[in-house]
């Protein structure tokens, strides 16, 4: 099965819906003593491995963190080629003054926002549905 690639399509059927939670971005040397079931992503970048994961478990091992954040995910299975589905709901979310950070799995497209403005993402990305 392919992933949806036709923009309207993938706007008014996204569903976005809010991962229950507390979520962090952090960066380590090692992900080796790290349960993988506990890692939401993981990314090999240059300086180290960026980890998000829930912030109880960055509490309890430690590590630091600047961004506390919720995690919505958008159910449509996009494809990885679709074109302007990013653009649409980051434009939608930065004329709130509401920062995204994106990941864009096989799947499904992940939006991590401030937990203090859960709320109002999730009205301005349900909006696309109407």
């Amino acid at each position: 099965m392919e992933g949806e690639k036709n923009l309207e399509k993938l706007l008014k059927t996204m569903k976005p819906s809010h991962n229950v939670g507390d979520y962090v971005f952090c960066a380590v040397d090692d992900i080796a003593a790290l349960n993988n079931s506990d890692i939401v992503m993981f990314f090999r970048e240059t300086e180290r491995f960026t980890i998000i994961i829930k912030k109880e478990l960055a509490d309890s091992l430690k590590l630091e963190y600047s961004f506390v954040a919720s995690w919505i995910t958008l159910t449509v299975y996009s494809s990885l080629e679709a074109v302007g589905l990013t653009a649409a709901f980051s434009k939608a979310l930065s004329q709130e003054g509401i920062s995204c950070n994106v990941v864009a799995a096989f799947y499904h497209d992940h939006i991590f926002v401030s937990k203090k403005d859960t709320d109002k993402a999730m009205e301005i990305l349900n909006h696309f549905a109407k």
